[in-house]
């Protein structure tokens, strides 16, 4: 019973480790800046890690009246490719502190 509660304790230690370096990356995450960029860069959108929009940049020349919806979906596909880049950054990151560890639920 005496090894069973040893092996519990140090699991409990390492799920309070991997807890805090999880917690660091998330706020490193944070203030990371993402862009994602379409139409050749005539529009680009920047993201936090933590998925927020930022900012939202379109040059002049793309701007035409009569053809709202190609800037609107500039936008879209630049807005998409910075939350998937997001996505691809916060998995690499937080991913690393729990690979080997087989807790269901967990990734």
């Amino acid at each position: 019973m005496r090894g069973g509660m040893n092996n519990m304790q140090g699991m409990m230690k390492q799920m309070q480790k991997m807890q805090k370096k999880m917690e660091e990356e998330q706020a490193k995450l944070k203030e990371e800046k993402i862009e994602g960029t379409a139409g050749g860069g005539m529009v680009t959108v920047v993201v936090s890690g933590h998925k927020e929009v930022l900012d939202v940049i379109v040059k002049e020349e793309v701007v035409d009246p009569d053809d709202i919806e190609m800037l609107q979906d500039l936008i879209v596909a630049a807005t998409n490719e910075a939350l998937n880049k997001a996505d691809e950054l916060s998995s690499e990151r937080l991913g690393k502190h729990t690979k080997g560890l087989n807790i269901p639920g967990m990734m």
